[in-house]
């Protein structure tokens, strides 16, 4: 499974939706997924990429980890893959 299937597949999950449902422009509000939701997505890729994703519960708008849409997501683990390498 390669990197847009396995964030798909997370963020689906959190969300109670088939991955079909959740495209690339999805944001995380139109697909249902709350605060609390959003920090389990968050636990579930740190995880499944064995990454530390720089995000702040309490302050999402201060992270430096972009979660405006499924695409901003899968873009910021791309790039904290590489960086990690």
């Amino acid at each position: 499974m390669d990197i847009e299937q396995r964030v798909i597949s997370i963020i689906a999950d959190q969300a109670m939706l088939e991955p079909s449902d959740v495209t690339l422009d999805s944001s995380l509000e139109d697909l249902g997924i709350d605060s609390l939701g959003l920090v389990e997505a968050i636990f579930a890729i740190e995880e499944a990429f064995d990454i530390n994703v720089p995000f702040n519960a309490n302050e999402p708008s201060e992270s430096d980890f972009d979660i405006t849409s499924v695409r901003s997501i899968m873009d910021g683990i791309q790039r904290l893959i590489k960086e990690q390498s």
